[in-house]
């Protein structure tokens, strides 16, 4: 079982989040252990305080490091021996990728730091944490939020998380592509219709659909993700001579 803890001044806004949908059914079923820690029960003044001002000038406050020592420590010392490693969750981190997601759901414990205010004390990333992670180009007011979007991968990847292990297999960003386009009942919806070859019964054909439409749909869309994805020389080709725009 993967057990997730997380160091958070804001450990409430988890709550209803972790109580629905796969994670909260995870949780249930034991799959996923997803401990939340408040980072000023770390601290020894009166007033708990987290947060200082930027030696050297400038906006905003900085978390404290003594904090997050103690609480990975602890967490360390509660947890026992093991390798696993500790993640601060910054805008000045490693793009998170469905492929670290894998990585990191093949784990038993894993420690994620949100970050917030105008940062972290620099000694953290230096000598407590094991990588920096962000979930995107832009600024959010604290890493809650990313760390509901990375526990969300990562449960997912469980075994007995979600029904079928074969949509795993088929969702975007698995294998370097965007997912194929879903339709279901009815066939026709105002004068819209399910492509043909959905309602054939071919499964050759329709595999075959779902894959041309998987590479141009993240030819269009996310042509950067191209370089990652394994083409055959035809589906190089299909995607130089095809117009992208009409697509």
């Amino acid at each position: 079982m993967l057990r997730i803890d997380i160091l958070t001044i804001f450990p409430e806004a988890f709550s209803g989040y972790l109580e629905h949908s796969i994670v909260g059914r995870a949780l249930e079923k034991r799959i996923v252990d997803i401990r939340l820690h408040d980072i000023r029960s770390f601290t020894h003044d009166r007033h708990h305080t987290v947060d200082d001002y930027c030696y050297g000038g400038g906006a905003g406050m900085v978390i404290k490091p003594e904090p997050l020592f103690e609480g990975v420590e602890w967490l360390r010392g509660e947890i026992g021996a093991g390798d696993y490693p500790v993640v601060l969750l910054t805008p000045q981190g490693r793009l998170f990728t469905q492929e670290m997601a894998g990585r990191y759901a093949a784990l038993n414990n894993l420690i994620m730091i949100c970050g917030h205010y105008e940062g972290v004390d620099e000694r953290v990333s230096e000598h407590l944490v094991n990588d920096e992670i962000s979930i995107g180009d832009y600024l959010m007011s604290g890493g809650e939020p990313a760390a509901m979007v990375i526990i969300d991968c990562l449960v997912r990847l469980l075994p007995g998380a979600i029904g079928s292990q074969m949509s795993l297999a088929e969702e975007s960003h698995v294998g370097g592509l965007l997912e194929y386009p879903h339709y279901t009942r009815p066939p026709q919806f105002r004068g819209w219709k399910v492509p043909d070859v959905l309602l054939s019964g071919n499964h050759k054909e329709i595999a075959d659909w779902r894959r041309r439409q998987s590479i141009l749909r993240t030819a269009h869309r996310r042509p950067d993700l191209l370089c990652k994805a394994e083409l055959t020389d035809i589906e190089l080709n299909l995607v130089k001579s095809t117009d992208l725009n009409n697509n």
